[in-house]
């Protein structure tokens, strides 16, 4: 599958991991790109320079393959400065990185010297022409089924990825709601070079979370996600839990930040991914977890995903043929 992506970043498939915090670690970023897509490891998952440093070195020890760092650029006091991660990524020769969560204007001039492959993450098509005017070498559109924050607009990805399609030149790359071979071949005929999944990687084997919350996504809906944080400006797509429901009564009483901070929390998030804990804390989920059925290893996924994809693209030829003799 050659598209403008897999040339871009020297992958077999048009097939991204998203930058998942706390999922975002060795194995399963080695596992998909061992799979022939792109892994992603996220720096915020490992506080530290030396600690990402560590993961890096995991990653080249299971695999040759280009894998990407995301960098998670929304501000905190408290967190590593990015460039001292960019700093890292420099002298463990990482070439791709993620951006998301704020503009990466700040950044640009340092990973551009430095001959990084900038894939920046936005939620709406003004944040996509900006991006591309900063000198980013491919924008990742989600829409409003994605896990985690899908921006103010509430836009699905059947009228967002047209629309920034046809509003930049750089490649797009479709992210929220894709899980198999069918989300693949649409995105592409959308005009996507790529897509994004998240959701989905955290159903399968290498996915370092715990096998509970794997059994629950096999058995959830596309209804068993839920958007909150909108009164605070960060709206976040979760998953349904007691604790997520909670939220949601209080933002309708109009809680502040403040009241709302205990529970959303992302340290929450580690009871559920690693104690099983499904009710431990809000974690990020999106719409697609309705079309997970089983667990698989990525390799295994990858294989399915292909072979659906095959088979949408024969089905489609059969259908244009069959339409013109009408």
């Amino acid at each position: 599958m050659k598209t403008k992506i897999t040339e871009l970043l020297g992958i077999k498939y048009p097939i991204i991991c998203g930058g998942m915090f706390q999922v975002g670690r060795a194995e399963l970023a080695a596992a998909v790109s061992e799979a022939g897509g792109l892994g992603v490891i996220t720096s915020k998952t490992f506080i530290t320079p030396e600690g990402l440093r560590s993961e890096i070195q995991k990653v080249k020890a299971l695999t040759n393959k280009p894998f990407a760092v995301n960098l998670n650029l929304f501000p905190s006091q408290t967190a590593t400065p990015n460039e001292d991660f960019i700093d890292v990524l420099v002298e463990e020769d990482v070439k791709i990185v993620e951006t998301s969560g704020r503009s990466p204007k700040d950044l640009m001039p340092k990973l551009k010297e430095n001959g990084f492959i900038v894939l920046h993450k936005v939620a709406g098509v003004k944040y996509a022409i900006s991006a591309e005017k900063l000198g980013v070498d491919a924008v990742i559109i989600v829409g409003n089924e994605t896990g985690g924050h899908p921006g103010m607009g509430d836009v699905g990805q059947l009228v967002l990825l047209p629309r920034v399609v046809d509003s930049v030149s750089i490649p797009v790359i479709a992210a929220g709601g894709y899980s198999d071979g069918r989300g693949l071949v649409a995105a592409l005929a959308m005009g996507a070079e790529g897509i994004v999944m998240g959701t989905r990687f955290m159903a399968t084997k290498e996915a370092p979370i715990h096998d509970h919350v794997k059994e629950w996504m096999v058995s959830a809906k596309e209804t068993d996600t839920i958007v909150i944080q909108r009164n605070i400006g960060s709206p976040s797509r979760v998953a349904l839990n007691e604790v997520s429901k909670e939220v949601d009564r209080l933002e309708a009483e109009g809680a502040t930040i403040e009241q709302l901070l205990p529970f959303i929390t992302g340290q929450r998030s580690k009871n559920v991914y690693f104690e099983g804990d499904l009710n431990g804390g809000i974690w990020s989920l999106g719409q697609s977890v309705g079309l997970v059925e089983e667990v698989l290893t990525v390799k295994e996924l990858f294989a399915k995903i292909v072979g659906e994809a095959n088979q949408s693209f024969e089905f489609i030829q059969k259908r244009i043929s069959n339409l013109s003799k009408v």
